[in-house]
């Protein structure tokens, strides 16, 4: 497994995990409870991490990071190709199906 991202928040490294995991990638999340550990460990060690299975879905996963950390910008509605629920702009995934937007 290689170490593809640490995320300042539980919530960013579990919505790139599923954006990874949309695309094909086995990914997982670690440091999920080191936050606690804070004070006494460096706090970029608290970080919660993704890591990935395989070394081939590098090139593809860092794409994926990159539309992650610079989104577009907010746009009208987007409606969702799977369940036809309304979703704002700036979604990646549908709120009601969870499909990629």
């Amino acid at each position: 497994m290689l170490r593809l991202y640490s995320a300042a928040t539980l919530p960013d490294a579990h919505l790139l995990r599923q954006l990874l995991a949309h695309a094909g990638i086995e990914a997982h999340v670690f440091n999920e409870n080191a936050q606690s550990g804070m004070g006494e460990i460096p706090f970029t060690h608290a970080w919660p991490e993704v890591w990935i299975e395989r070394a081939a879905d590098m090139v593809r996963a860092r794409e994926i990071v990159g539309s992650f950390e610079h989104p577009v910008a907010v746009g009208a509605d987007v409606f969702c190709a799977a369940c036809r629920e309304r979703n704002p702009g700036n979604f990646e995934l549908c709120w009601n199906c969870g499909a990629p937007l």
